[in-house]
């Protein structure tokens, strides 16, 4: 627990600036927030530190194999996004996620693909920060128990609803959004149950379908592929004389012994 107090301690140091303002402001605004969301302040300390102690074991294998990976936890489900340059960093992604206790699901969205650089990074960036402003600012909408990850386009949704109504609108906003490739949402309901601890995987890994299948929406200006028309049958020209009739076959007859 102290360890993983430190590491707390220094993510928080590092992303407040160094000053004792920043690190208090910081630590108050993430219990705030966790005392909002709908999983409760319990609930929500318990995944970061399941979201620090996966990323202490990814910083000890290796700083840099890792580091284009986003990782969002919610009621004990990791979602791991992200880009890796081979497979097998891509499996020890999901190996070392397993490792950590209360894990109870990781939905592996590792794309193994050549980084798009800086573009493509602020690219994805600028549509996570659109999408959150937008579900900031609208009344329908709680924001807070949603978690956004933008991935080549792909926005990954992760959190718990309040109700249909309202898991409809955000899909609706986010497929809005200009850039957009396609939406994946891994959103609860209230009354759904929780999965059972087993490792799950996707499409874009073994093929294996999780135990809460991803459910994709395209952009709302996505183009809609034509319906191909049956091909016109072929016509005679005027004055052409019709195409020749092959005559029935006619049976040979049959002849019997006198």
């Amino acid at each position: 627990m102290k360890v993983l107090s430190g590491f707390l301690y220094v993510s928080l140091l590092l992303l407040s600036g160094c000053s004792a303002v920043g690190i208090a402001a910081g630590a108050g605004a993430a219990v705030g927030v966790a005392s909002q969301q709908e999983k409760g302040l319990t609930g929500a300390v318990s995944d970061l530190e399941i979201k620090a102690r996966i990323s202490d074991l990814w910083f000890r294998y290796d700083v840099g194999t890792f580091s284009k990976l986003n990782l969002t936890v919610d009621e004990g489900r990791v979602l791991i996004t992200g880009i890796v340059q081979n497979p097998d960093a891509r499996v020890e992604a999901v190996r070392l996620a397993w490792q950590v206790k209360g894990v109870k699901q990781v939905i592996n969205e590792i794309r193994l693909a050549e980084s798009a650089g800086f573009t493509g990074y602020v690219g994805d960036s600028w549509i996570s920060t659109r999408l959150r402003a937008a579900l900031t600012f609208d009344r329908d909408v709680h924001s807070i128990n949603y978690s956004i990850e933008t991935v080549q386009g792909t926005v990954y949704l992760m959190g718990t609803a309040r109700n249909q109504a309202e898991l409809d609108r955000v899909i609706e906003i986010a497929r809005t959004i200009p850039n957009v490739r396609q939406v994946v949402s891994y959103v609860r309901l209230p009354d759904e149950t929780a999965p059972t601890p087993r490792q799950t995987g996707t499409p874009h890994t073994t093929g294996t379908l999780p135990d809460q299948p991803a459910h994709v929406y395209q952009p709302m200006d996505a183009p809609v592929a034509p319906v191909p028309e049956p091909a016109p049958e072929p016509l005679t020209p005027p004055g052409a004389a019709p195409a020749a009739l092959s005559p029935p076959a006619v049976e040979a007859p049959v002849m019997l012994p006198p």
